[in-house]
């Protein structure tokens, strides 16, 4: 029988049973700032004991996350989330910058592993170019004020038919085949959005006040210059964004628009209004590939081990270890997410499954990010298993298009099985115009600082119309549509953090035409890029799974274009 438990590294520099409290962590902080460095080994000694307290503290941050974001009604798990965000963080902040001093002035750090150390090293000297220590309270400030999100979105819910669903529930209606209960739904789901609208808004004024005045105390002119700097984007700027916008614009949106007109024809309808948008035009009810949470989890097992069985050996530990939230409830945080435990070296994942299709997707994306957790867990340093979103997208985006071959698992017919793979490469060319939106929606709203809620709301219709307003009709709807940018939680709680979706589609996409063309030779690329966590240039990383970092017009229309010809075989 198969051993599914899960072994940690054994500590080796901070007590087994560390509770997290200052008067325990602080004399560990303050050795390491005092510790005598002699010689290279011992400078590898010090960060590896570093590295060690560092994520047995980002597992306990970790842990109050993922508790509080399973039910935001509980007062007593945002009190724990709170007293990390309070307590701990602002007293650890200007330490690290005093223990990243203490390496960068270290005269072996030239004898170090050149190649090994890098992008650590690279890293360390941008981390001690922005700190600041002013902006340390604004940083707790900033960290309170965006799980305010989750707290007024999940408390949202809605009756129909006299029963009460989360919004991800209520959803699903959005795909039945009687037009009056799409529109019934959507309707509903709408008008409760819009009931929090302001609330939204001025919570969102004050998270945009917050987050100008950190980067003006690091001296930068606007909020979307200072973090292109924190993200350590080093391999593009914001005018490569512009000019992916621009890419996205011309080569994906003619193939969204005329891929809408088949869908009003097929409808037989005037006009595709919002509700419109996520029927099957097939005439046949939504697809439902699972019937429970559980089953969720033990049919992406089973497709994770046809596609590789490492990989759904790891869902497997998972699953035994209680590592997965995946059922839809009330006062549960939305959305859905892969966190890693940085010294368990395994992940959580928690979602809000509502037995859709849409939820099978999330999965194997999570799946995705999952398995990189996993095969980043032995690499020496905590630092290098933190690889920037364009590489962390990029496993699982890919996961999405590989694990297709294996989707059988899902679905015991040939023709559900041709819709969900028609579905989900439909949704790779409609994600890549709403990356473009939201990623060009917040440079304007970073470099535009001073704009009111109503400016905000212009801007957005502004942006979003020339990549098609998703493609339905919005008249008579006006305040739907200015609203719409409230739902994706990424602008409140991880700003800036979007393009990577649209660069690592890309790169997902090149993944699996690879995996097309030989499937064995695309998964060990793959495995080997996921292996080398953030050890190299994010560059390195796509070259070593086989591909390119790139998002210029000419690849966006060759694989466009590759999506599109497959797209075509299955209908």
């Amino acid at each position: 029988m198969k051993d599914l438990n899960i072994l940690k590294k054994p500590r080796t520099y901070i007590p087994q049973n560390l509770e997290t409290k200052w008067e325990n962590l602080e004399p560990l902080f303050s050795e390491l700032k005092s510790r005598e460095i002699n010689s290279t080994d011992d400078l590898e000694k010090w960060l590896l004991n570093r590295s060690e307290l560092e994520a047995a503290l980002e597992e306990d941050f970790g842990w109050r996350y993922i508790r509080m974001t399973c039910n935001t009604a509980d007062e007593k798990l945002l009190e724990d989330f709170q007293y990390f965000a309070t307590e701990i963080e602002p007293k650890i902040a200007p330490i690290t910058n005093d223990l990243n001093k203490k390496f960068i002035s270290s005269p072996y750090l030239k004898k170090l592993d050149q190649d090994k150390f890098f992008i650590y090293t690279r890293s360390i000297k941008k981390a001690l170019e922005l700190f600041r220590e002013e902006n340390i309270p604004l940083f707790t400030q900033i960290q309170i004020e965006q799980q305010k999100y989750q707290a007024i979105t999940g408390a949202m819910s809605v009756i129909i038919n006299d029963k009460e669903y989360t919004l991800e529930q209520a959803s699903v209606f959005l795909k039945d085949t009687d037009r009056s209960v799409r529109q019934h739904a959507w309707e509903a789901i709408t008008k409760r959005r819009l009931e929090d609208k302001e609330k939204l808004d001025e919570l969102f004024q004050v998270l945009l006040k917050l987050r100008h005045q950190v980067a003006l105390n690091a001296g930068f002119e606007n909020f979307r210059d200072y973090m292109f700097q924190a993200l350590g984007r080093f391999d593009y700027s914001p005018h490569d964004c512009y000019k992916f916008h621009e890419a996205i614009e011309l080569e994906m949106v003619p193939i969204l628009e005329k891929q809408a007109e088949k869908r009003r024809i097929a409808l037989d309808l005037p006009s595709l209004k919002p509700w419109d948008m996520d029927v099957d035009i097939s005439g046949k009810p939504a697809l439902k590939p699972f019937n429970s949470g559980q089953e969720l989890i033990d049919k992406s097992i089973s497709c994770f081990q046809n596609l590789h069985p490492y990989f759904g050996e790891r869902l497997e530990i998972m699953k035994s270890n209680g590592l997965f939230d995946v059922e839809s409830r009330k006062s549960k945080a939305p959305g859905g997410y892969n966190y890693p435990l940085a010294e368990t070296g395994a992940p959580f994942i928690f979602m809000n499954s509502a037995n859709s299709f849409r939820d099978l997707t999330t999965m194997v994306h999570e799946g995705g990010h999952a398995v990189h957790t996993f095969v980043t867990a032995e690499l020496e340093l905590n630092d290098f298993k933190h690889c920037p979103s364009e590489v962390a997208e990029l496993a699982s985006m890919s996961m999405e298009l590989i694990s297709m071959d294996k989707w059988d698992v899902f679905f015991d017919n040939e023709e559900d099985l041709k819709r969900a793979k028609r579905d989900q490469l439909k949704d790779v060319l409609k994600t890549l115009p709403w990356v473009a939106v939201v990623d060009q929606f917040q440079h304007w709203i970073y470099t535009n600082p001073e704009h009111t809620a109503a400016e905000r709301t212009e801007a957005w219709k502004k942006i979003f119309e020339p990549f098609g307003n998703n493609f339905a009709d919005w008249k008579g709807l006006d305040d739907a549509l200015g609203n719409l940018w409230q739902k994706q939680l990424h602008i409140f709680e991880v700003p800036f953090y979007y393009i990577e979706y649209g660069i690592a589609q890309l790169g997902a996409i090149a993944v699996w035409k690879n995996y097309k063309e030989n499937p064995e030779k695309a998964l060990n690329q793959y495995l080997d890029a996921l292996r080398l966590g953030y050890t190299k240039t994010i560059k390195e990383i796509y070259e070593t799974a086989g591909i390119e970092f790139n998002f210029s017009a000419p690849y966006v229309k060759e694989l466009a274009d590759f999506v599109k010809t497959e797209l075509e075989k299955l209908e």
